[in-house]
């Protein structure tokens, strides 16, 4: 059980709840997850399972697809349904076009209450303590935004940013611009990277499926988690090699010249190591499973 479950994360659960319910049905506590999401959202949070914990770093940062409903009439102090409301509530008029103001590179300032540290400190843990945040901005990509369905108070949109984008902000903003205030009414991420949500199992179908002891079927083996990596098998004497810390060769019909990354892949079809480029077609295992 080396390997990812793509967790179909429902309403409500925070994602450390996941990994605690995840860490019963597998029956390991080597247990991460992969990009937290909020308790109000769902969808798509992959969870890594022992050995390919230590992939983490090569999953996290990658782009992000969400289905959101942006609700204006009013803000609220989280910038999401489960806040209290902030100002006035007032009719809205709605346009639109108001998102394609959001799409490009931004310096997008978090939520006052999110999981950004200030000094090793969660800012929701301030904003409880009604401490005053000042976060510094980051920079994010938002590639697309695409219109779903518009109502007289809504709008239900599909957008696709890069890693730390916080969807949050842009329905607030958004809200602040047309002058009527908005918040965050749902959200359900569809895609993480290459993690989609058509391969997405819930906690009960991941429950069940272990009870009968077929949790396997749910695993995306390890060696297939990086797709961007290109991959060159190696026999038994080059995996040893590499599990001693030795560098290794590629083929140049397998491994373009210039990929900084390789997956070294057993015969049994297992991930033995990740390869950094030391000189073309000569990697060094930077990571050893």
């Amino acid at each position: 059980m080396d390997g990812a479950i793509i967790v179909d994360k429902p309403a409500g659960w925070t994602s450390h709840d996941v990994v605690g319910k995840m860490r019963r049905i597998a029956g390991t506590r080597r247990v991460g997850h992969l990009g937290t999401l909020d308790p109000m959202a769902t969808g798509v949070l992959p969870v890594v399972i022992n050995r390919a914990t230590r992939l983490s770093q090569f999953l996290m940062k990658t782009d992000k697809v969400y289905e959101a409903v942006v609700r204006f009439g009013y803000s609220t102090d989280t910038f999401d349904a489960d806040g209290e409301t902030v100002g006035p509530v007032v009719e809205p008029v709605i346009d639109p076009m108001v998102f394609g103001e959001f799409i490009g590179e931004l310096d997008q300032i978090p939520p006052p209450v999110s999981a950004k540290k200030i000094n090793g400190v969660p800012a929701y843990k301030l904003a409880r303590r009604d401490v005053a945040v000042d976060l510094p901005p980051s920079r994010v990509t938002v590639f697309s935004i695409d219109l779903w369905d518009v109502t007289a108070v809504s709008v239900r949109i599909q957008v696709h940013c890069s890693s730390g984008t916080y969807i949050r902000r842009i329905a607030n903003d958004a809200g602040q611009k047309l002058g009527c205030g908005a918040h965050l009414a749902s959200l359900r991420r569809l895609r993480a990277g290459s993690f989609d949500i058509a391969k997405a199992y819930t906690l009960d179908a991941l429950a069940a499926l272990s009870a009968e002891n077929r949790l396997a079927e749910a695993l995306l083996p390890s060696a297939d988690l990086l797709p961007e990596f290109p991959a060159e098998i190696v026999d038994d004497t080059v995996a040893a090699m590499i599990r001693h810390g030795r560098d290794f060769r590629t083929s140049p019909f397998r491994v373009k010249s210039g990929a900084r990354y390789v997956r070294a892949i057993g015969q049994g079809g297992e991930l033995i190591a990740i390869g950094e480029m030391k000189l073309p077609n000569l990697y060094h295992p930077m990571l050893v499973l």
